[in-house]
């Protein structure tokens, strides 16, 4: 009888190695329930995005998104999340990911518009640029139809903000050292063909074009028989803001007045007035390479990832706060969680991502969450 124990025991532990080395070599398997509140990092290396839970920090699935993913984006329910495939031009899809399923779905295949880099979601959709084609564009899920583009005519549109009514975008333009705002106007687009009125629109003698007063449509207006009208839905007027070198990083702030922009190779930030359209402040910020800047959801702080630090701005007095040196170079990616309590940046050259307690701007926690992590996201189950 002891024999046949011993036996069972030594065949279960067998199984249960197994089962553990299963677990090990298979780490996209979804093992873990998906928490409510998600950090999301891709990782440039692995590619690969990583779930994790904040509450620990511990990384709970690893899910594969395709070739050199560099930005991504959660749906505004959680649900979904959306990678930017951007090798400098050389891609041009968005992978998409379950979150709650962990695991990817088909891409989305952009076409022509190659590059994708910087990613929103805001009135149900997925804004993007696409920094190859020097445009930015809108990707329905609904639909599964690219339902919008709009060229900027600028070099490197790399990152973009869209304001909540989706009426209003900003972008930065790297190479171009510029930012475009684009605002959404009422009406119909277009106007009356180029070249001469037609003869019944001209001015007959009372200073009025014929049709005004007599029920007649104006030219480009009319329906059979003359010029087809413009598409429904507005206009966008576009004003080009230009800035320091290297305008990559941005943010809005929270009560939607202003943008600071970080300029990676002069070291500066400007300060933009979005009401006005103009800089009102260049910081010398001695922040050389800095790709990131956000802002707290208080709007008292600014956090600008640059090479191997952390530098934080009092947004009121635009001074520096204080300079956190954390990695030993490549700051990436910068998140704040809603509630203010924490930011996350991505050191890719170190290969962690810092946990920063924005109370004592102390370094709290690192994270592994795959190689060369550079793109954060926050993501939360509704």
């Amino acid at each position: 009888m002891s024999f046949l124990r011993a036996a069972l025991l030594a065949v279960c532990a067998v199984q249960f190695a197994t089962f553990a080395i299963a677990q090990q070599a298979a780490p996209n398997s979804p093992i873990s329930a998906t928490p409510t509140a998600m950090l999301l990092v891709l990782s440039k290396q692995d590619h690969t995005l990583a779930i994790v839970d904040p509450a620990n920090l511990h990384v709970i699935a690893r899910v594969p998104v395709g070739d050199d993913p560099h930005e991504v984006v959660a749906s505004s329910d959680g649900h979904t999340a959306y990678v930017s495939n951007y090798g400098f031009g050389q891609f041009h899809t968005l992978t998409v990911v379950d979150l709650i399923g962990q695991e990817a779905e088909p891409q989305i295949d952009l076409g022509a518009l190659r590059g994708p880099h910087g990613l929103a979601f805001v009135q149900g959709k997925v804004w993007f640029t696409a920094e190859a084609a020097k445009a930015i564009g809108s990707y329905d899920p609904g639909s599964s139809k690219i339902n919008w583009i709009m060229g900027t005519g600028q070099n490197r549109t790399h990152m973009i903000y869209v304001f909540p009514d989706g009426k209003k975008i900003l972008t930065t333009n790297v190479s171009s050292a510029t930012v475009t705002i684009l605002e959404h106007t009422e009406g119909q687009a277009g106007g009356p063909p180029p070249g001469p009125p037609p003869s019944d629109a001209r001015d007959h003698g009372n200073g009025s074009p014929a049709w005004q007063g007599a029920g007649v449509p104006p030219p480009g207006m009319r329906g059979p028989g003359g010029p087809p009208p413009g598409p429904p839905g507005g206009d966008w007027n576009e004003t080009v803001i230009p800035v320091g070198r290297g305008s990559e990083g941005f943010d809005v702030s929270p009560d939607g007045k202003q943008a600071w922009v970080a300029n990676a190779w002069d070291g500066t930030v400007s300060v933009i007035d979005i009401s006005a359209k103009k800089v009102t402040a260049t910081l010398q910020a001695n922040a050389r390479g800095a790709n990131r800047l956000k802002f707290t959801p208080d709007g008292a702080k600014a956090l600008i990832s640059a090479g191997a630090e952390l530098i934080v701005f009092d947004v009121a007095t635009q001074k520096e706060l204080k300079r956190i040196r954390i990695g030993r170079a490549g700051g990436g990616g910068v998140l704040v969680q809603p509630d203010g309590r924490r930011a996350y940046v991505a050191f890719s050259g170190d290969g962690f991502v810092a946990v920063i307690d924005l109370k004592t701007l102390e370094v709290v926690g690192k994270i592994d969450a795959g190689g060369n992590p550079d793109g954060l996201a926050w993501a939360v189950q509704q």
